[in-house]
């Protein structure tokens, strides 16, 4: 098995207004939000996450109260991180464009091998093994997925007008999108023609862009995980988060960098 290149950076994605959830997102950059016993912003724990599988080039690719995100975490010196920040544009719209100004301004290169994560996402995904699994089979992406995930609402079998099965929040059996992936920097050239094709209209990396490379017939890979993943996309999420289970299933963070 190869070594993990160093030229891997992570790019997280911090730039939404969170409008799921308001009314804290009048207030807060979601991202910077509080979570678990010791309430430290859910950025943190991603930071410390890259951090602790020893990636330490970290961008991150803020719009929305951006200032909150730079006043916290500075440098990323204190976590043992190098942090650069890209601020949105509204040339570049949705994640994949922000990606694209990211690249278009120098940041991120076609030698690097980017590992994308959703700001709103708490795991404890092990980076390191998924990025060497992209490199050792030379995939344009990669895509963490899991299995085992409860749909949050109950499902129902109707004949006739008349229900005849229901199974409440039955649990899925394909795996699911967690949040993270891998891009190759060389497929950053596409990602920007496709952004360009677009004129200016949103991107979206894993609605629009995998599929994209799908299409293509680029190679894209499945990385699967029984790992530990919440999204915290909305105000109902957030409120009904396990406080204390975070803590002890994020517990190895606590003092990485």
């Amino acid at each position: 098995m190869s070594m993990v290149k160093r030229n891997a950076k992570g790019i997280i994605l911090a730039g939404g207004q969170g409008t799921r959830f308001r009314p804290l997102t009048y207030y807060f950059q979601k991202c910077m939000i509080p979570v678990g016993e010791d309430q430290k912003p859910v950025l943190e724990y991603i930071v410390r996450l890259f951090a602790y599988h020893n990636i330490r080039e970290l961008v991150v690719l803020v719009g929305y109260k951006h200032q909150q995100v730079k006043n916290y975490f500075n440098d990323g010196s204190r976590f043992n991180v190098d942090l650069k920040y890209v601020l949105d544009e509204p040339d570049y719209k949705g994640n994949a464009g922000a990606i694209v100004n990211a690249y278009r301004r120098g940041v991120i290169n076609k030698e690097d091998n980017l590992i994308t994560y959703y700001a709103d996402i708490l795991s404890d995904f092990d980076l390191k093994e998924m990025l060497q699994q992209h490199i050792d089979s030379e995939a344009s992406a990669t895509v963490a997925l899991a299995g085992g995930y409860k749909v949050r609402v109950g499902t129902a079998e109707i004949k006739d007008g008349a229900i005849t099965h229901f199974i409440e929040k039955p649990v899925l059996d394909q795996p699911v999108s967690v949040g993270i992936s891998i891009l190759k920097g060389s497929s950053l050239e596409e990602m920007a023609h496709l952004h360009d094709e677009k004129q200016k209209k949103s991107l979206d990396l894993m609605g629009e862009f995998i599929p994209y490379l799908i299409e293509k017939g680029r190679p894209v890979k499945a990385y699967i995980s029984d790992a530990f993943w919440y999204d915290l996309g909305s105000l109902e999420r957030y409120e009904s988060f396990e406080t204390e289970g975070l803590s002890k299933r994020l517990k190895f963070l606590k003092n990485s960098g």
